[in-house]
């Protein structure tokens, strides 16, 4: 998912299952002679492309109805649910630590022997499994997305530019956008939250392979390996627009989209937003150039999109039959259309010409998940980076993040 968000810890999310099971009512049940479920994702950008298919599947399915609930905050959404023994028949999350904490807490069924993950490739099970720390599965990966460097390419041809393959050609390419008279890039420091696709770019790239492992011995390593991805953030800070800390993501959107900067650095889910807002720009995404290593780069890609049936439906079947329905190949495919992303499932690929230069990656398996699916709730990386750019205190983020997270850890 692309945002991340602090919020209820998954103990209270545990207790308070135990306490309300089999108790409480969701908002599923019957209407008339047909069967209500409710299907709640995070992906608001996504809910026309889900207007068709829940058309599509009630007029196969008569006897069904879906109720498509996608607010803004959904973690904190869902958690409060939860909380409340009030919870969704399918739950659409990303696999982060919102899919982490509802499988701790006994929200999901468990999928791990489910045919239907035979249609899944291999790699994002197992990211499901990284995140979690478990085995078992609890949920079916749908589509992905990935984090790469918007640009415009008519900018880019007017200036005569090629896409940069190393970090210090990127530089190179910002100061002669820069000196062109041009913004580099636009950023929308308003929303905490899209701090996190350059970082995650840079942390995966120069944080070592052995981040992760360490961190499973207890060990947190933030603030000495998150300095390199610290250090290039404040610079690329450098080259935006005036007010960077008053623009939110939306305004972005257009921004970019009427060609108010040659790049914009976000994940291919701003895509859609950005068509939207200028159907003819030619635009395309080229790999985050995160170190000067060209040939070790890797594309950050996570599953943004997962289903999960509740273990309290009331429904189950009906819930699986819907989620069996997107499975399918036509289904799957249009999401991935309308949506730019990539799919998690065999077979299934994106041949829109926007993302073409991230095929390679893909295709040689150049993939790694995002670091901050793996940050503890209560972290909060976004609001420290949000004063990083801000403040350019290299220092200060690393002793703050640091510091919160072993408090977490400390916690467990």
């Amino acid at each position: 998912m692309r945002k991340t968000i602090s919020l209820l810890a998954v103990g209270a999310l545990s207790i308070s299952l135990l306490a309300g099971c089999g108790s409480g009512e969701n908002a599923s049940g019957k209407q008339g002679d047909k069967i209500k479920i409710e299907f709640f994702h995070h992906k608001r950008e996504g809910m026309e492309t889900f207007d068709k298919l829940i058309e599509k599947f009630e007029k196969e399915n008569p006897t069904i109805d879906v109720e498509q609930v996608s607010p803004p905050e959904p973690s904190t959404i869902i958690r409060t649910r939860v909380s409340k023994n009030d919870v969704p028949d399918i739950i659409a999350v990303g696999g982060d630590m919102t899919y982490k904490d509802l499988s701790e807490a006994g929200v999901f069924t468990d999928v791990t022997k489910d045919a239907n993950l035979d249609k899944v490739q291999p790699a994002y099970i197992q990211m499901l499994k990284d995140i979690s720390g478990q085995e078992k599965v609890y949920a079916i990966p749908f589509a992905t997305n990935a984090v790469g460097v918007i640009y415009n390419k008519a900018i880019f041809a007017e200036l005569g530019l090629e896409i940069p393959k190393t970090w210090d050609e990127f530089i190179a390419v910002a100061e002669k956008i820069q000196q062109a008279g041009q913004v580099p890039f636009y950023h929308t420091y308003k929303d905490a939250w899209t701090t996190l696709p350059s970082f995650n770019a840079l942390a995966a790239n120069t944080h070592g392979d052995d981040f992760y492992s360490e961190l499973n011995k207890g060990k947190v390593l933030a603030g000495d390996r998150y300095k390199e991805a610290a250090e290039k953030m404040v610079q690329l800070s450098k080259y935006g627009h005036k007010n960077q800390q008053g623009v939110a993501y939306n305004d972005g959107n257009t921004a970019f989209a009427n060609g108010k900067s040659a790049m914009y650095l976000q994940g291919i889910w701003a895509i859609p937003e950005i068509k939207k807002a200028n159907p003819d720009i030619e635009l395309g995404v080229f790999p985050f150039p995160a170190t000067n290593n060209a040939g070790e780069i890797k594309v950050i890609s996570g599953v943004d999109l997962l289903f999960g049936i509740a273990a309290s439906s009331k429904h189950p079947k009906e819930a699986k039959k819907f989620v069996e329905f997107l499975l399918e190949e036509e289904n799957s495919k249009q999401y991935i259309q309308e949506q730019n992303a990539f799919s998690a499932l065999n077979g299934v690929t994106q041949d829109d010409p926007s993302v073409a230069d991230l095929k390679e990656s893909f295709e040689k398996g150049a993939l790694t998940d995002f670091p901050d699916h793996y940050i503890p709730t209560g972290v909060a990386p976004d609001k420290t980076l949000q004063t990083l750019v801000l403040e350019a205190k290299v220092d200060a983020f690393l002793d703050k993040i640091q510091k919160d997270w072993e408090k977490v850890e400390n916690r467990k």
